[in-house]
């Protein structure tokens, strides 16, 4: 409530802003609608799968009227191993109208198979959390399986991932902002671009347009991946302007997409256990990683040894990627390797940036 509040009270401060940030811009833009993205649909400004509306040009503001600027899954890269890839020459494919609206919050509702929609905000510091995250376990994503593989880091393959992240918007166990996504695509794709806006609007109290949708091919109930979009109001994008596409992937490991089930493959991309000869041991492996655990940890972190970094100063403890820790003295690092639980225990409070 209050954060609700907040955006109530600074609605009419906001749309000021935002219409100084987009000049001739006018209207507060249309309702956001956000259906679940199909890779044979374009994703076009705000309604990703349908076949009309407005986009942003190459600078950032509306094109002409009837120009179309689309986003589209069968033009991504194929993946090599980069967890994102800049699409649009890195804009986003927001309209005028949609730079121009005051604080908003929506998520889309999930679709008949379950899925999520886009999710979009406008983040500043009203929007972010002034608690610790809760628990979100009980949150059972479409495509949501409970496997473990060794090489993958904190060993679950999946994560719940949030659409837009808690340390920007807040949203904690909303069931229209948490989809299936692989370990890499949560730390590796989604959480550096985070980051970077969370690391904006705590520097300089501004505010980013902020979209995050997940895009699914047919009936899957997987994404295939996720379009993040931003850019910084008060400043028209100088700040911060991205439009990248991060990759639900894993090394090492093939999804099937429709289902959310996964079998290890070798560096050829061939399945770990195939061939006439395959082992007792790597048959045995492969039918463990298909079981679900009795129960569902909130993170990987919970449940299997990852390695932190602890603040002696601070007493928060960071996984080792976080932008904080770029800014922690090194007299006060501590390289940890155990549970999340453990950390705790050890005195020391999860980082509300990276919420290890």
């Amino acid at each position: 409530m209050g954060k609700l509040f907040n955006y109530i009270t600074r609605t009419a401060i906001a749309v000021i802003v935002a219409f100084s940030v987009v000049g001739c811009a006018s209207g507060a833009g249309r309702s956001f609608e956000g259906a679940p993205v199909s890779s044979s649909s374009a994703v076009q400004s705000t309604r990703a799968s349908t076949a009309s509306g407005e986009a942003g040009s190459s600078s950032g503001e509306s094109v002409a009227d009837g120009a179309i600027r689309t986003f589209s899954l069968e033009g991504v890269p194929t993946y090599s191993g980069k967890a994102s890839v800049e699409v649009n020459g890195g804009v986003p494919y927001f309209t005028a109208d949609e730079l121009a609206r005051g604080a908003f919050e929506e998520y889309a509702p999930l679709d008949g198979l379950g899925r999520c929609g886009a999710a979009f905000a406008l983040i500043g510091r009203e929007t972010m959390p002034t608690e610790p995250r809760g628990s979100i376990g009980m949150i059972r994503p479409s495509g949501w399986h409970t496997v473990r593989y060794d090489w993958v880091d904190g060993q679950y393959l999946y994560n719940r991932c949030h659409l837009i992240g808690y340390q920007l918007a807040g949203e904690n166990d909303n069931e229209r902002n948490l989809i299936t996504g692989t370990r890499s695509l949560n730390v590796q794709g989604m959480l550096p671009y985070e980051n970077r806006v969370a690391d904006y609007v705590e520097a300089t109290g501004n505010h980013v347009l902020y979209r995050s949708t997940p895009v699914f091919s047919g009936n899957e109930l997987v994404a295939r991946g996720v379009l993040l979009e931003a850019q910084s109001a008060e400043d028209g994008g100088v700040g911060v302007r991205f439009c990248v596409w991060c990759y639900n992937v894993e090394p090492g490991v093939e999804l099937d997409y429709a289902t959310g089930d996964s079998h290890a493959v070798d560096a050829a991309g061939l399945a770990a256990d195939s061939g006439e000869a395959a082992s007792e041991a790597s048959a045995q492996s492969a039918q463990a990683a298909e079981i679900e655990s009795p129960v569902a940890p909130q993170d990987a972190s919970q449940a299997a040894e990852v390695t932190y970094i602890l603040n002696k100063n601070s007493r928060k403890f960071h996984y080792p990627y976080c932008s904080s820790v770029n800014e922690m003295a090194e007299h006060n690092k501590v390289y940890f390797n155990g549970t999340r639980d453990e950390a705790i225990e050890k005195g020391y409070e999860p980082c509300k940036r990276c919420n290890p």
